[in-house]
């Protein structure tokens, strides 16, 4: 297997959401979940050529596979780009449900171009939102969702950064819940200014887990508003990252650096 550690989405060569690609595996399902959930990174992402010799990404994080992640393609989207510098554009298959992800390399950044994708009907409850947050449903200024570019998002409003910095969810009620509904988890933001979000995604069992960067959020989020966004996260968990939504009227652009890590 060829194995590259990449950063995704930070705002210096040494932050950003990690991803694991692994080139030439000959490794089941299963055994691409324990070596995913063995790694230290965020996801790891498996490249394969099917028959037609179309590429195809086949997504894990460390609790379970996944049918999209973007910061995964970006990292993915790097390696190959750092292999043929003179190609601009090329073009992922995703491995679960066959969705086409157009890349584009914009200077220092990495676009992958999306669809909206469909959501399951879903009539929530504010307050057992509310619960699975942890908070009053008083402290929710709004739900919108569930909005979809290939992973299902519950996005959530909340008040400012501060109360967005002390949420300290039922992390495993999420994750129940999200099953239940077929959502892949929820992400709480706030607006801060202009075109510009803070946000957080939750779908992990275990805060060490948390992203600093959810690339399909950040997509759901620009459908959600019906417009281009620059949203920024992990800055409280030390990895400080920026992710640009380019809304095209049911599609997304969603673009950031991925980096080569050092270690």
């Amino acid at each position: 297997m060829n194995i590259h550690r990449m950063h995704c989405f930070g705002r210096t060569a040494e932050t950003g959401n990690t991803a694991i690609v692994v080139e030439s595996s000959v490794l089941s399902e299963s055994e691409r979940l324990e070596f995913a959930t063995q790694q230290d990174a965020n996801a790891t992402v498996f490249v394969d050529a099917n028959a037609g010799g179309d590429l195809q990404l086949d997504y894990y994080y460390p609790h379970a596979r996944s049918p999209l992640c973007l910061h995964a393609t970006l990292a993915a989207s790097a390696v190959f780009f750092e292999r043929y510098p003179d190609i601009e554009r090329l073009q992922f298959i995703t491995r679960m449900h066959g969705q086409a992800l157009v890349i584009e390399r914009v200077d220092q950044d990495i676009y992958v171009g999306v669809e909206a994708q469909r959501c399951p009907g879903l009539i929530f409850d504010v307050a057992e939102i509310a619960t699975l947050l942890l908070v009053k449903p008083t402290d929710l200024i709004g739900i919108k969702g569930p909005a979809s570019v290939g992973s299902a998002k519950l996005l959530v409003e909340v008040a400012d950064e501060s109360a967005l910095d002390a949420l300290r969810p039922d992390l495993a009620g999420i994750i129940e819940w999200s099953r239940k509904h077929a959502v892949s988890g929820i992400f709480a933001y706030c607006h801060l200014r202009g075109d510009v979000y803070v946000g957080r995604n939750f779908n992990h069992l275990e805060p060490r887990f948390e992203d600093a960067a959810t690339g399909v959020a950040a997509g759901a989020l620009a459908l959600a508003l019906e417009r281009s966004i620059t949203l920024l996260q992990g800055d409280a968990l030390g990895q400080p990252c920026t992710l640009l939504a380019r809304y095209m009227r049911g599609a997304v652009q969603i673009g950031g650096r991925a980096v080569r890590s050092a270690v």
